[in-house]
């Protein structure tokens, strides 16, 4: 089983998410970075245009190539992960997209844990096979099934850690030593831990991706997303960014480094949430079910008690007994967690993923992706424990 390697790292969390990846003097001798309205920079004369494209010199051309405010955020993020390079994206869908046509051709395939993201896996599924790569799908924690799975053509291994609803981790240590093994690269969706919680470079995983939308910007008011790895297996992805255009808006670099100077402090919040919620679900005589790697009942438990400095803010739980309507009206009875889809941000949320992610499928591939009809997931902000957990008593006594 992994164990969590130790940081590397000098600088605690927090001190990394308020200062990492900023010059120390700025612009106009601000504390804060600047907004750089800029879609196109200017040079001094032809001979200033030759040094820049002979010397590689680091400065902005073009919008679409990059944006000062962009490289900051991508300084931060690495720093964050522990990471040597960053590419900044409009969003996480983007993030991973722009990975995958940067790293795979027609003939080749990926190998995929069965829970990861479903847009992901449509992505793959449905939109590279026109283009001729394969997908092959595997049980999640089957390492033996994923290197049966791994041929010559095989480019990348894919999971998120923990997976999205059902809180499932990956053992890094075996999914890496698969990869390393086959000359496969390795990639970590790890949204859902954040860096705060769980460092998948340090286990020697090529890239981590990550929807910074989440609890990287914290706030629910911008898109975006990043592929963490080194700066040399890096380097073909950011030049295809440059083609397609994935790229976030000034803005959104400046409210998403606003949103990083908190993010240590807003994780412990999330931590303490999310497990002493999972802790009254699991007691309450209504809940059948939840899953929540901070528990001793999940089934993953002990890979994130060795690997996880936290267990996060995301809580899935069955109600018992209860078919979709009852279950629908748990979460229409919340009061202060607000019906909306995503995760990581400070107000709470609650969604049926019958409903919001996976109502036009059939019964069939819902229960294929342990999708159930009396299925509640609900992301934990920042507000008081106590008002949430009397939030959630009420919703499921009035059902």
């Amino acid at each position: 089983m992994s164990v969590a390697p130790e940081r590397k790292a000098n600088q605690g969390t927090s001190t990394t998410a308020v200062q990492g990846g900023e010059a120390r003097m700025k612009p106009g001798n601000a504390i804060t970075d600047a907004i750089f309205c800029a879609s196109t920079y200017t040079f001094d004369n032809t001979d200033s245009i030759i040094r820049y494209i002979e010397e590689n010199q680091v400065r902005e051309e073009y919008g679409r190539y990059g944006n000062p405010g962009e490289k900051t955020a991508e300084a931060k993020l690495a720093a964050i992960e522990g990471g040597e390079s960053a590419v900044l994206y409009s969003c996480g869908m983007a993030a991973f997209v722009g990975l995958l046509m940067a790293k795979v051709s027609s003939g080749d395939n990926v190998v995929f844990f069965d829970e990861c993201y479903h847009r992901s896996r449509e992505f793959c599924g449905k939109h590279l096979a026109r283009f001729g790569v394969e997908t092959r799908t595997v049980k999640t924690g089957d390492y033996d099934a994923m290197e049966k799975a791994i041929d010559a053509n095989t480019k990348m291994l894919i999971s998120e850690s923990p997976t999205n609803p059902h809180l499932s981790c990956v053992d890094l240590e075996k999914f890496t030593e698969i990869g390393k093994k086959h000359g496969v690269e390795t990639l970590i969706d790890a949204t859902l831990a954040t860096p705060y919680n769980l460092r998948p470079l340090e286990y020697g995983v090529d890239y981590v991706l990550h929807s910074a939308t989440k609890y990287l910007a914290g706030h629910n008011d911008l898109l975006a997303g990043a592929i963490i790895g080194s700066e040399q297996q890096l380097a073909d992805v950011r030049q295809l960014r440059g083609v397609m255009g994935g790229i976030n808006a000034p803005h959104n670099c400046y409210l998403l480094l606003r949103g990083l100077k908190t993010f240590s402090l807003r994780m412990q919040r999330h931590n303490a949430n999310g497990m002493a919620i999972a802790q009254f679900l699991e007691d309450h005589p209504m809940v059948e079910k939840v899953y929540y790697p901070g528990l001793a009942s999940h089934p993953y438990h002990d890979i994130a008690k060795a690997t996880m400095r936290g267990f996060g803010g995301l809580v899935t739980f069955n109600v018992k007994g209860a078919d979709w309507r009852k279950t629908a009206n748990v979460v229409d009875n919340a009061k202060i967690f607000k019906i909306a889809p995503s995760l990581g941000g400070v107000e709470s949320l609650i969604e049926q993923p019958l409903v919001m992610s996976y109502y036009q499928q059939t019964p069939e591939n819902r229960a294929k992706f342990g999708i159930y009809d009396n299925m509640i997931r609900i992301a934990c902000g920042i507000e008081d424990t106590e008002d949430l957990i009397a939030d959630l008593k009420q919703a499921l006594d009035n059902a």
